[in-house]
């Protein structure tokens, strides 16, 4: 499975779970698919096949945004976030604050979608609780 391939089906669905798909392959030596869940504009998700997994992430934040006498409190919110932010987990890649999910290569057109849907979700809640860390 490539990105090239998930474009293609992603893009055949007529929907899923009451959610439209928008994919756009961004050029570049990794192919890796931009793709906007329903009405989540604001978060678009990206998505890049290995060997081994497929890998979704939503970018939340630029570490410069972060109010610096709240970093530590909000890694600290961050880490307990963790455990109930359902197929989902911080990262930080960079200087941007990241949430993101993996599957196996081998996983079904709707595994993947529930995975996006639920991964864009978790970036929408997420920037809505750490908001009072953010300038």
């Amino acid at each position: 499975m490539n990105t090239q391939d998930l474009a293609l089906r992603l893009t055949d669905l007529s929907g899923y779970a009451g959610y439209q798909f928008d994919c756009q392959p961004i050029p570049g030596e990794t192919g890796v698919l931009q793709i906007t869940v329903g009405d989540y504009e604001e978060i678009p998700a990206f998505l890049s096949v290995t060997d081994s997994q497929i890998i979704c992430m939503t970018h939340l934040f630029n570490d410069h945004e972060v109010i610096t006498a709240k970093r530590t409190m909000m890694l600290e919110e961050m880490l307990e976030l963790n455990i109930p932010m359902p197929l989902s987990a911080f990262s930080k890649i960079g200087n941007r604050y990241v949430v993101f999910g993996s599957l196996s290569v081998n996983s079904s057109i709707e595994d993947i979608c529930h995975e996006l849907i639920t991964l864009t979700e978790n970036a929408a809640e997420a920037l809505t609780v750490l908001e009072e860390y953010i300038r």
